[in-house]
């Protein structure tokens, strides 16, 4: 489908993006991100004055003074409250209680801790506590579930629950607030368990030290010297008067939760966790308790049914919502719209789109982002860009991390022009993160575009400079473009930019230079990766060994493989199976089998390779009965034993003569149609070396019938197969299929057949020698007289004639020797062409060959046909006067020649000149004895 293209881009008055496209009258805006600002709440009095005059003067603490005497403490919070910066919220705080008719609230105290934690301004909010502690304010509460909270999302897990512990120092027992806030903050750090625990726990009214399992969560980074829970905090803390609060609940019954924020976490926990039960119990249970449900409750509820494949409970939830009079917000139908793409139900997520508008919600960031993603994936280039004309008329901007979904939707559609322009319009108008600049190189990469990926980098690079995710992109680049060196050199240049390699760098970089055998620039930069505190990856080393071993070096691979146990890498199956595999084929089936010992006893299971190696090697030893146990193994495996173990247990089998064994397991191929050439191949040599040459043929039709000879090795074994038998014409036709319909090309293999069907078909032995001397030497167009020489003698005198095309067109070139004109003549003759065969000889003489013994032959035989006696007689006066070694096969020739010319008297007397040539050879042997 045709797409509007790209006009214009530029600036709004906000500093965002905005997109024109072709056809549309209006702009688009694109920014980094699309923040809506909260409203500041109404407030009565002269507090919005106040607030405002703040916010305009630079000098606070004279804004204060000229605003802020006499108020409420109410007014106070409010001031302090909103506050936007740490700083400022301080400065405030302490001019309050600079102030001679202050009074110490902890309800101020709270509001200053919480900006500082959620600043994460450790160092201030100690010395605030510390404060606190000497004005004898003391915490409540909503102190500690307020400190649980900033400490929790800060990702001080560990710290946030040790102020529970202070709690219970204290005698506070935590309410329904503060239990909710410590599940949040488990559920956050994907502890389910513990959260579920604790909040059973409160639920009981009584919470033991284990309980919050501080010992278990291990040790997390601390922040120095600012840390300060296990310190100065907590010993100011004891110092504190006790309120005589226990620390278990004064109601002894079981507690019930009573808020519906506490239900919703505790249903979002239990979806988290994959506990579907467990949150519709608790949603039950809020429904039985009265507690009022709202949209997050709902939109909870249908995010677990819909994630864990219960679509329609989810939408039979929607129901329930809007017959409890609950409107569906924005984020239930971003919801569905996410559920629905998940099902690859297109229509039905944007027909949730649709409604967002139609029920008077707006759609936020998160509903354009999933509609976006929805129509690129699915390369819907017209849809996406009416949606861009929708968020136009919306007054929404498209953020940067939809740039990649746009990119690779035109790149998928062969659109790399209009990519290009968007991203270099993004790229002008915005400052692109470093992950969007990967992102956006790495599809280019995945393209095939690596110069377009390089040309980004690089003008990243010479602009804001980049990053390592962009380094180890480009790096990436280089080595599917085998571009190597550049990688290297690239990684080199990393450090003058005031950048380390990370260990993303290191990994992908040495499996790269290992994949490209260059191992020991691989080993250089794992020594490196090392010395920089890195550990290599299990894949890195086995990359390492893998190229070791296909070099065949398999010390240096023992070694690595020493190495990566030393530095605490355990090895995996892959590992293992290279390691045994390569020593397999190189015979080392002792340490083969050691190393598979050691996988084993690590608790490592075989896989489909290394159990296959493993009985290559039994086989090696002739080991029979290993073989089976490694093949028993593989049966026990998902798929069973794969095509390759099962060859080579035909074969071990085959080479034993456990034949009805090797045709078990064929069989067994055969019945699931997963034999493959190699199947029939094997099973045919099990027959042929038992002599069984009719059950080989019959393999051989088999396997020509199913269509698997597509490639010399199965061509080669069938017609040796009908060599041995005896069906030279069948090996013949096979042998034209071969080079004619499947233009596959002869290997030493075929030749080797061919050599046996030309003795067999009863080719002058000498000749076949002939034959094979110009082939091994490599002389020109050995090959085609090889070939041409087996249709004459199989009487395929038309395949002959096509190969006799191909000296025609090489004689041009002068590069025919002696047994390519050979072979051509003989074809020409024994076809009839008589005018050709003579000419070719004639091509022969003048190219300065000597014709050999079957040259000979073949042109007495053309003579004879053609009546032509002075040949004849010239060739049968050289060999009688020494000019040509005598040879019976030539002399049989010329008297088989004389006689189809009809002339018998000198078929008679060349019959004589024979035996007396004979007979004085055997008088001169018997002389030389």
């Amino acid at each position: 489908m045709e797409v509007a293209h790209a006009q214009n881009i530029a600036r709004d008055k906000g500093g965002g993006f905005r997109f024109k496209l072709r056809g549309l009258s209006k702009v688009v805006n694109f920014s980094p991100k699309n923040v809506n600002k909260g409203k500041r709440k109404n407030y009565g009095g002269s507090l919005p004055s106040i607030l405002k005059a703040l916010e305009a003067e630079n000098d606070l603490v004279k804004a204060l003074e000229l605003h802020c005497q006499n108020l409420s403490p109410k007014e106070q919070t409010v001031i302090l409250k909103e506050q936007t910066r740490w700083e400022n919220t301080l400065k405030v705080f302490e001019w309050f209680k600079s102030q001679k008719d202050y009074i110490s609230s902890v309800i101020h105290y709270n509001v200053v801790l919480r900006a500082l934690g959620r600043a994460q301004r450790w160092d201030e909010l100690r010395l605030c506590w510390i404060d606190m502690e000497k004005n004898q304010v003391f915490p409540t509460n909503n102190t500690y579930g307020m400190l649980v909270d900033v400490y929790g999302k800060a990702g001080l897990v560990k710290e946030a629950l040790l102020w529970i512990k202070h709690m219970q120092s204290r005698g506070i027992y935590p309410d329904e607030v503060t239990m909710s806030t410590v599940v949040k903050v488990l559920k956050d750090a994907k502890d389910y368990d513990r959260a579920d625990r604790f909040y059973k726990c409160w639920c009981s009214g009584k919470i033991e030290q284990e309980d919050l399992g501080l010992d278990s969560l291990g040790d997390q980074q601390s922040i120095s010297f600012k840390q300060f829970l296990s310190t100065e905090l907590f010993r100011s803390g004891a110092r504190s008067h006790s309120l005589g609060i226990s620390v278990n609940g004064d109601d002894k019954s079981e507690r019930i939760p009573r808020l519906a924020s506490t239900y919703n976490t505790l249903i979002d926990l239990y979806g988290k966790a994959g506990r579907l039960k467990d949150a519709t119990d608790v949603f039950a249970s809020m429904l039985k308790a009265g507690v009022e449900l709202d949209n997050f409750t709902f939109n909870t509820m249908i995010h677990i049914c819909g994630k864990q494949g219960s679509l329609s409970e989810a939408e039979a939830l929607l129901d329930k919502m809007e017959e409890r009079g609950i409107a569906p917000d924005t984020k239930t139908y971003n919801t569905f719209i996410s559920l629905y793409a998940d099902a690859g139900n297109v229509d039905a997520a944007l027909r949730c789109y649709r409604k967002i508008s139609k029920l008077g919600l707006s759609p936020d960031d998160v509903t354009f982002r999933a509609i976006l993603k929805i129509l690129c994936e699915r390369n819907m280039v017209q849809e996406v860009e009416d949606l861009i004309q929708e968020l136009e008329h919306s007054g929404n901007c498209i953020d940067e991390s939809s740039l990649p979904l746009l990119a690779k939707m035109y790149l998928d559609e062969g659109l790399a022009e209009r990519a290009k322009l968007l991203i270099e319009k993004f790229r002008v108008e915005l400052r692109l993160s470093s992950r969007i600049y990967a992102a956006i190189m790495d599809l280019y990469v995945e393209k095939g575009l690596s110069s377009e990926a390089e040309a980004l980098f690089i003008i990243k690079r010479d602009g804001s400079g980049n990053g390592v995710l962009e380094y180890n992109v480009m790096i990436k680049a280089y080595g599917k473009s085998k571009n190597y060196q550049n990688a290297l050199e690239l990684f080199r240049g990393m450090r003058n930019r005031g950048l380390w390699p990370d260990e993303c760098t290191y990994n992908s970089l040495i499996q790269m230079l290992a994949g490209a055998d260059l191992t020991d620039n691989s080993k250089d930069i794992l020594a490196e990766m090392q010395e920089a505190g890195f550990i290599p990856s299990c894949s890195t080393f086995s990359a390492i060994i893998s190229s070791f071993a296909k070099q065949k070096k398999l010390s240096d691979a023992v070694d690595v493989f020493r190495e990566m146990l030393s530095t605490g890498v355990k090895p995996n199956e892959v590992t293992y199976g290279v390691l045994i595999n390569a020593l397999v084929e190189d015979g080392n089936t002792e340490e083969a089998m050691k190393y598979f010992r050691a996988m084993e006893h690590a608790g490592i299971s075989a896989n489909h390779v290394i159990l296959t190696s493993m009985i290559k090697a039994y086989g090696k030893i002739g080991s029979v009965e290993g073989a089976k146990q490694m093949y028993e193994k593989m049966e026990e495996l998902h798929g069973g034993p794969d095509v390759v173990a099962s060859n080579s247990m035909i074969n071990l089998y085959g080479e034993n003569g456990m034949v009805s064994e090797a045709e078990a397991i064929y069989d067994d191929l055969i019945r699931n149609d997963s034999a493959d050439s190699s199947t029939f191949a094997t099973m045919m040599d099990v027959y042929k070396n038992m002599g069984m040459l009719d059950e080989a043929i019959q393999i051989a039709t088999k396997m020509k019938r199913s269509g698997l000879l597509d490639n010399s090795g199965s061509f080669n074994k069938v017609m040796a197969c009908y060599a041995t038998k005896g069906l030279l014409v069948e090996c013949g036709e096979l042998l034209h299929e071969f080079l004619v319909e499947k233009k596959l090309s002869p290997d030493a293999g075929t030749f080797k057949v061919l050599f046996t069907v030309l003795k067999k078909g009863g080719f002058p032995r000498k000749a076949v020698k002939e034959l094979e001397s110009s082939l091994w030497d490599g002389k020109p167009f050995a090959k085609q007289a090889t070939i041409t020489s087996v249709f004459s003698i199989l009487g395929l005198h038309s395949y002959a004639l096509e190969s006799c095309g191909i000296f025609k067109k090489g004689h041009s070139t002068g590069a025919i020797d002696a047994s390519a004109y050979n072979a051509a003549i003989r074809a020409y003759t024994a076809y009839g062409k008589i005018d050709q065969a003579l000419n070719m000889f004639m091509k022969m003489q003048g190219e300065g060959l000597e014709p050999d013994i079957v040259t000979l032959i073949s042109l007495v035989k053309c003579y004879g046909k053609a009546s032509m006696i002075e040949g004849i007689k010239r060739i049968q006066s050289q060999m009688k006067y020494g000019a040509i070694e005598v040879n019976e096969s030539l002399y049989r020739a010329i008297i088989d020649a004389y006689r189809i010319a009809n002339r018998n008297d000198l078929a008679e007397m060349a019959a004589q000149e024979m035996r007396l040539a004979s007979e004085t050879q055997e008088t001169i042997e018997a002389q030389e004895v």
